[in-house]
């Protein structure tokens, strides 16, 4: 399929922040509103942050003690990385470890307009339960389905990390009119697996994603961690790849960085009435989505 985009664009400035972290959370978060001011400055009108940004990755064991890493929200970070969106008049993605209620958390990402207002929040809806990912213990599932948030850049939907393995969970944030599918992340090799397996692991986890970029005809974002805590060494390998599935930007397994990519909102109409996935689709003949298995 040869893409032809339309003689007037709307095209948008995106930025994915790759980043280390370390134990101490006021350096994360400051490190990490640095990176977003560098990123507004380069032109970026939606910054995407990774998975969990403010700390380390710390459900790699099961520890009461962690659950003191929680806030609410509105709270003390999303309220910091809202009054930068309005500072800067950006749109941010913010992933938060969130405290809903005593003894109720949530990994939840909040979307913050270029005006400071909260768009939206999603709250992961799958949750692993692997070695070193050991989620099941601090998050409660999400209670608010699949969404897309209206914001000044276009419509923004987010699922997170593990929810990018899912078809589902992709088509559904596309059938709210979602123009950019953000993935924050905290993927990476236990070291056993990295000399055999490490290669296919970053390529299964990329393809997945351009998958859902191509199946829905959308622009996706994903940004992940780098760099070794505690047991896992965190891939990096942040990218953009737009409605065909063409990589825009990729950045390294090994090191920080700032990704920067432009992505023209026209494509996304013109991919879909080249590929009409959504015309095509037979939507009588899916009910038995909504089982486990058909046996």
């Amino acid at each position: 399929m040869t893409v032809r985009p339309s003689p007037r664009s709307s095209r948008v400035r995106v930025a994915a922040i790759q980043s280390t972290a370390s134990t101490d959370i006021r350096a994360n978060v400051s490190r990490t509103e640095t990176r977003i001011r560098e990123a507004a400055a380069a032109g970026a009108e939606l910054i995407c942050l990774q998975e969990l940004f403010a700390s380390r990755y710390f459900c790699q064991t099961e520890d009461h003690r962690q659950f003191d890493l929680a806030e609410s929200i509105p709270g003390p970070t999303s309220e910091r990385m809202s009054r930068l969106a309005a500072e800067l008049g950006v749109v941010i993605v913010a992933s938060l470890f969130e405290r809903r209620a005593p003894g109720l958390f949530h990994n939840t990402t909040v979307v913050l307009d270029a005006d400071g207002s909260t768009a939206g929040i999603y709250r992961k809806m799958h949750i692993p339960d692997d070695p070193l990912y050991y989620e099941k213990f601090y998050f409660t599932p999400g209670d608010l389905g699949f969404r897309a948030f209206d914001t000044r850049v276009g419509k923004v939907g987010v699922c997170i990390c593990w929810d990018q393995w899912y078809p589902e969970a992709a088509r559904l944030t596309a059938m709210h009119g979602a123009q950019f599918l953000i993935y924050p992340t905290a993927i990476g090799w236990l070291a056993e697996d990295k000399g055999e397996y490490g290669d296919a692991q970053v390529s299964a986890w990329q393809t997945m994603m351009r998958s859902h970029a191509i199946a829905n005809g959308l622009f996706v974002i994903a940004p992940n961690r780098v760099g070794v805590e505690d047991q896992l060494e965190f891939w990096g390998s942040s990218f953009v790849a737009d409605p065909s599935g063409r990589m825009l930007a990729e950045a390294g397994r090994d090191q920080e960085a700032i990704l920067h990519a432009e992505c023209d909102l026209d494509l996304i109409e013109v991919t879909r009435t080249h590929w009409p996935f959504f015309r095509d689709r037979r939507i009588d003949a899916y009910g038995d989505l909504t089982r486990r298995f058909i046996d």
